[in-house]
C-alpha cells in the first residue's frame, strides 16, 4: 500500500492563503514520475468534490470554482505535490485529499489521509 502523507492545513482568515502538500516518501522516484495527481475537498454531508489535477507532463487542470486561484504543482525529485491555495473562502472550508492514480493501471489509486483547511475570521 502506498502511504501519502499530507501536510499544510490550519486556520487561515478569508483571503488568505495555504500550501498543502502530500509525500509518498516510501515511493521511489521513478515509480513517483507515472502517476497522475489529484486534489479534493469534502465538507461534512457533501460529496467529495474534485478541485484539480496535476499531470505527468506538468500541466495542470482546474474546476471552475478554484481556477485562477489555486495552482496544482508536482515536484518528482521530492515525490510530492502541492496545491497553492489563494484568495480563500469560508466556505471552502473543508477535508482536502490528494490523490495519485495510475493512468494505465486500473486500481491502481491511492489517497492521502486528508488535512482540514478552515477559513473562518
Amino acid at each position: 500500500q502506498v502511504q501519502l502523507v499530507e501536510s499544510g492545513g490550519g486556520l487561515v482568515p478569508p483571503g488568505g492563503s495555504l500550501r498543502l502538500s502530500c509525500r509518498a516518501p516510501r515511493m521511489i522516484f521513478s515509480t513517483f514520475t507515472i502517476y497522475t495527481t489529484h486534489w479534493y475537498r469534502q465538507t461534512p454531508g457533501k460529496e467529495r468534490e474534485y478541485i484539480a489535477r496535476a499531470t505527468t507532463s506538468g500541466g495542470a487542470d482546474y474546476a471552475d470554482s478554484v481556477k485562477g486561484r489555486f495552482t496544482a504543482s508536482r515536484d518528482n525529485s521530492r515525490k510530492t505535490v502541492y496545491l497553492q491555495l489563494n484568495r480563500l473562502r469560508p466556505e471552502e472550508t473543508a477535508v482536502y485529499y490528494c490523490r495519485l492514480q495510475n493512468p494505465s493501471v486500473e486500481g491502481d489509486d491511492h489517497w492521502g489521509q486528508g488535512i482540514q483547511v478552515t477559513v473562518s475570521s
